[in-house]
């Protein structure tokens, strides 16, 4: 069985990914596709390794597009799993083995993700239920703080110990490692979601036909900084993308959410 992988970039320097890639040549991984949304190119003479495909596109195309230019490809050349790595992931290469042997052995598995760090070794609580518009306020207002406090421990899924693997309906599109048979079967990143969601949408339609797993075994460090809080040009970014996730699968009266949740 054939692994691939995909990072996309934008005005990354190569200093920001040469550790991660040099942990990935060393991994299972035998093709890499780094997708780079900046303007310039000033990347691909410095990587020569022959495990990886750079690909510049020149303008920002958005986090799932750049994505689904790797996973065509890794389809195309019958790949059989896809990892999608966020350019800010710091991991040993013993992760990506151990994920992959894990979905290896269940065929039911559509998405798997580890258990995902802060700098500082805390918990990111990125395995969620499927959000209404409600949870989306509450996460940005956390108020009233009685309310926010129970709501958060239920909606991010916070009462159920991180040292166990378990079934999730969203799965955090930093890390993880997808079955291409069931983006054969549900289609890739919706490229109507620009930077946001579009990892949520995925895991939901995936969910429909496999479980999406989060794997407590193994564990990576992500350097998540939430822009949408501090930019005005991303928290549009994201405001657009929750228009367009409820658009697609209802605002109010989503029946399947709450059966799945």
């Amino acid at each position: 069985m054939k692994v691939s992988g995909s990072i996309v970039l934008y005005n990354s320097s190569f200093n920001d990914i040469k550790k991660l890639i040099t942990t990935i040549e060393k991994s299972i991984i035998s093709k890499l596709f780094v997708i780079d949304n900046s303007k310039l190119d000033k990347i691909s003479k410095l990587i020569n390794s022959t495990k990886i495909v750079y690909v510049h596109n020149s303008f920002n195309l958005g986090y799932g597009a750049a994505h689904n230019i790797a996973i065509s490809k890794s389809i195309e050349e019958n790949f059989d799993f896809h990892f999608i790595i966020n350019p800010d992931i710091t991991l040993s290469e013993n992760v990506f083995k151990k994920m992959f042997n894990y979905m290896r052995s269940n065929d039911t598995i559509g998405m798997i993700m580890p258990k995902v760090l802060n700098p500082d070794k805390s918990i990111q609580y990125l395995p969620k239920l499927l959000p209404s518009l409600f949870s989306i306020i509450m996460r940005k207002i956390k108020w009233p703080k009685f309310l926010y406090s129970n709501f958060i421990d239920k909606y991010e899924l916070r009462s159920i110990n991180t040292n166990i693997s378990y079934v999730t309906p969203m799965i955090s599109g930093c890390f993880n490692l997808i079955r291409l048979d069931a983006i054969k079967r549900v289609g890739m990143f919706d490229e109507r979601f620009f930077m946001y969601l579009e990892d949520w949408d995925l895991s939901r339609r995936i969910h429909k036909y496999y479980k999406n797993i989060y794997y407590s075994d193994v564990s990576v460090i992500h350097g998540y900084n939430s822009e949408a809080n501090r930019s005005i040009k991303l928290f549009f970014s994201f405001l657009f993308s929750i228009i367009k996730y409820f658009n697609k699968w209802g605002w109010f009266f989503d029946y399947k959410r709450k059966k799945i949740n």
